[in-house]
Order: structure tokens, then sequence, then C-alpha cells
């Protein structure tokens, strides 16, 4: 699904990538681990085209994603769902609000979207918090919320980007047994994290990211 061919990425003053070469299989659940400033979250940036390589190149099935143009770049971001440490919801937008404005985005209708959003939220086990704003629910909940408005649109892929980052371990665990739920109904996850926790508890491949190289590729976290 997901091939790096060599790929690096050089800033004026760090090596942010050194040559990776990786693939991620469709179905997959795969967790890049490493320190602050590993690599991991430019890894994610280039399969979304956020970042162009400095060398190398990046598929996506086979489209090498930074040859596309505009509107072609636009339809593969909508087959991706992105997870964010800090959430990034619409403050002024309730639960349901949220989850309808990425529906309304792709040109979905109100009747998709009425028949849809409640079903997503049972999801994530928010359905009592379809009229809250972000603001009135824990750290937890928004970020089920932000899990419910990445994959509404049904996307082949997630990625998540340190989504457990903010967390207790509790909330840390229903965040992680909400993904591995995703990845059972078939949809491929990237998961970023430094927890070694957290690892353990997806019990999948992890690839494991050092100074922009990958330095490690296990089956099942051991």
């Amino acid at each position: 699904m997901i091939y790096f061919n060599n790929v690096s990425k050089v800033y004026k003053d760090a090596v942010a990538l050194d040559n990776v070469t990786l693939t991620v299989v469709a179905g997959e659940f795969v967790s890049v681990v490493g320190h602050s400033g590993a690599g991991k979250t430019t890894l994610t940036k280039m399969i979304l085209a956020d970042e162009n390589p400095t060398e190398g190149t990046v598929f996506f099935e086979s489209i090498n994603v930074h040859k596309l143009k505009n509107n072609d770049l636009t339809r593969l971001r909508q087959r991706i769902g992105v997870v964010f440490q800090d959430f990034k919801l619409l403050l002024n937008k309730t639960a349901y609000e949220n989850i309808a404005f990425a529906m309304e985005a792709v040109g979905k209708t109100d009747e998709e979207i009425a028949s849809d959003v409640p079903h997503v939220l049972e999801l994530v086990d928010l359905s009592h918090r379809l009229e809250h704003f972000p603001n009135q629910m824990s750290g937890g909940e928004q970020q089920r919320l932000a899990i419910a408005r990445a994959i509404i649109n049904q996307p082949e892929l997630i990625i998540a980007d340190e989504p457990t980052g903010n967390l207790d371990p509790i909330n840390t665990h229903e965040i992680i047994q909400i993904l591995k739920k995703i990845n059972d109904l078939g949809t491929t996850v990237i998961l970023t994290t430094h927890n070694r926790a957290v690892i353990d508890s997806v019990g999948k491949r992890v690839v494991t990211m050092e100074n922009g190289k990958v330095i490690r590729d296990t089956k099942n976290g051991n």
C-alpha cells in the first residue's frame, strides 16, 4: 500500500530522514517508535505530501505522491484519515458538527450526515456527547472525537501521530483499543509513539527510528 524508496529529508541544520526504505501492506497496524526528533512525524508527513523528500520516492499504491497535482493530491488525502496529538477540533462546533463538517468537505448530503454521524459516535463511545462542545469533554473524549472525525469518510489509511501523548494511562488504553478495532475492520493504521507501553498493548509490527534511520523492524512488537 505504502512504499518508501530510499527516502531522505535534509534541512539546513538537520537530517530528518536518512535513506529510509519501508513498506506498509494494506490492512497492517504499524507502530513507528522513536524519541522526539527521530523522524516519525516527518515520515508520516511524506505520505500526505506535506513534506517533499530531498531524495527518494514515496508511493501510495502505485502513485508517486509528490508528483500529484493539487486536485489529485486532494483526492489522495481524502483516502487518509489523520489523528493528531493536540486533537485539532473546531472548538465552536459540537461533536456532531465537528464530524458533519468533515463530511460536508467531501460533498456528503445532509441525509448521509444525519445517518452516519450517530453511528461513528457510537463506535467511539461518544453517543452521549452528541451536542457537547470540545471544551465540555475530557482529553480522552476529545481524542475519541478526533478519531471519529478521521474515520467518518471511510479512509483506507489512518495516520495517528502521537495520539496518546497528552493522555493518562486509562485514556491511552481506550484510544489504542479503538484504533485496534478500526484496524480489525480492515483499515490500515500507522501509529507514531514514543511510549513503550502503547507498543506492547498493540502487539503488532513495530518500526523503530533513530536519527532519521529505521534501525529495527519487528513483528508483533517483539
